[in-house]
């Protein structure tokens, strides 16, 4: 089961405070423990929305917002993608995060027969091939 895991945005996170070295070295060994169980996929942080964009569709219309965005606890600071056997294994993982004043949110992801019939032979081949692709990019990223 592929989930991601949103850390929440705070005020010092949108005031571009950055961690201090005590947390930026506990997460390095949590980020560890992870690969080393075989359940990260991805993780990163994010800048704060000052520096971010958001595009807003109406039809055939488009408009970008710049940032910063109100509401810091609607917003989102940084991720990981995790492979876990279930929602549950997901939740022991997320407990054991160094974190001491923050908010995580799990959401798993979509499965392809979550689709049903609407998912085409022919999609899905599609979407395989898509993730080869992405598969590709992250190692041409990684070098």
């Amino acid at each position: 089961m592929k989930v991601m895991v949103f850390v929440k945005a705070s005020q010092e996170s949108e005031a571009g405070v950055m961690p201090d070295e005590k947390l930026l070295s506990a997460m390095a060994r949590y980020n560890q423990e992870l690969v080393d169980a075989g359940i990260l996929l991805d993780g990163d942080g994010l800048r704060p929305s000052s520096a971010g964009v958001r595009v807003r569709f109406s039809g055939n219309e488009r408009s970008v917002i710049d940032g910063p965005f109100a509401e810091a606890k609607e917003l989102v600071a940084g991720f990981w993608v995790w492979n876990v056997d279930s929602m549950e294994h997901a939740i022991d993982w997320a407990k054991r995060c160094p974190f001491e004043d923050d908010v995580v949110e799990i959401r798993p992801f979509f499965e392809p027969d979550d689709f049903g019939d609407a998912l085409t032979p022919e999609s899905r081949t599609a979407y395989e091939e898509i993730g080869r692709k992405e598969a590709d990019n992250r190692a041409n990223l990684a070098k």
